[in-house]
């Protein structure tokens, strides 16, 4: 399953060849039923802006109700849920035990899970105090206004649903143990920020992305297949986990502030801002050291090593998290997002070539 991860925003000064549009939102405090004071009466505003312009186009319109609803899913954070699934599925290619049907079962149930747990997110750290105007993330619908924390949490409550839905046929295939662990992973997802002990501001972000990202997506990507999970499976859930979990850390390095004063003492909050890069870089040479190790130890061919094809890029994302701050760290955290896709790809086509040839 997927992670609660920040979405990024990617603005005029991130990329000044592109005109990028930014929404930005007046809003208040929350009414007690649930409605966003200053929303009423007043319209949001949406703003397109231009470096290579000098003036600013302000049109008095809300947004759409469908972009909104997509700000919500964060869709930038997908690559997260899609990765461990296209290199399980890649290693039941190897092992001659793909089957498609259930590969992308577990697609659309990954990447669903992935965006309630971001709905999830977005309401329940916006009722504990945690989302403020103070925060230097993107826009968070429930915090800014957008949406009342009944539509979001109605709306986490259907994409639930539709993962379970996926589950269900998923259990058909490889039979109870992936309703098990449907169910773990939306009483997780929900866990995260929700409860009397949500993990995130317990410090325990970090264990729950590897379990779930990790091992859980990828494990049961090939489980769904092969009616088994192989070594190679396990190793490379473990490879996965560790590079996706850098969205959380590059996640929290931002937010150490802002969570301090929420009481949300994640392992940044606790680590500082040194310790949460140290964290960053360990786990980044973890996941490339396994793909070395299980070719070292014959569970993979060397075509695996590809995968070093990518560690260019995370370099420069190590040394750009090392330097940047504040909102800086959001083009950290988009490049962690779509490195752990481009990481699963290589890894997935060195083990595909390998059969090919």
């Amino acid at each position: 399953m997927a992670a609660p991860a920040e979405d990024v925003v990617t603005d005029a000064a991130d990329d000044p060849r592109r005109v990028t549009k930014l929404i930005v939102v007046r809003v208040g405090q929350m009414n007690d039923d649930g409605t966003p004071s200053a929303a009423r009466g007043r319209r949001h505003h949406i703003r397109y802006t231009c470096p290579a312009m000098s003036r600013k186009k302000t049109l008095h319109h809300p947004p759409h109700p469908l972009q909104v609803w997509l700000m919500a899913a964060r869709p930038k954070t997908l690559p997260a849920s899609i990765a461990p699934v296209l290199l399980g599925s890649a290693i039941a290619w190897y092992d001659g035990v793909f089957q498609l049907g259930p590969a992308l079962a577990a697609l659309a149930g990954g990447v669903l899970l992935q965006i309630g747990a971001n709905l999830a997110n977005d309401v329940f750290d916006f009722r504990k105090g945690a989302d403020t105007k103070e925060r230097l993330g993107p826009v968070r619908v429930t915090q800014a206004g957008l949406l009342t924390p009944q539509q979001v949490q109605t709306g986490m409550w259907v994409v639930f649903g539709l993962a379970a839905l996926c589950g269900v046929y998923l259990a058909g295939v490889a039979g109870w143990p992936i309703l098990v662990l449907g169910a773990a992973a939306i009483v997780a997802a929900l866990a995260y920020t929700a409860g009397p002990f949500p993990l995130a501001y317990k410090g325990l972000g970090e264990v729950f992305v590897i379990l779930f990202f990790g091992l859980a997506a990828l494990c049961g990507t090939y489980y769904v297949q092969a009616g088994t999970v192989s070594p190679l499976a396990w190793w490379a859930g473990a490879a996965i986990g560790l590079l996706v979990t850098n969205l959380i850390v590059v996640n929290n390095l931002r937010d150490i502030e802002t969570d301090r004063k929420a009481g949300k003492m994640t392992l940044a909050v606790r680590l500082g801002p040194r310790g949460t890069r140290i964290e960053y870089l360990a786990l980044m040479l973890g996941a490339y050291a396994i793909p070395v190790i299980v070719w070292l130890i014959g569970l993979a061919p060397p075509a695996v090593l590809l995968v070093w094809g990518s560690s260019l890029r995370a370099v420069y994302l190590t040394r750009l998290l090392w330097s940047a701050t504040g909102r800086e760290l959001n083009i950290v955290l988009a490049g962690t997002g779509l490195l752990s896709l481009f990481y699963a790809g290589l890894f997935a086509a060195g083990l595909i070539a390998e059969r090919l040839v």
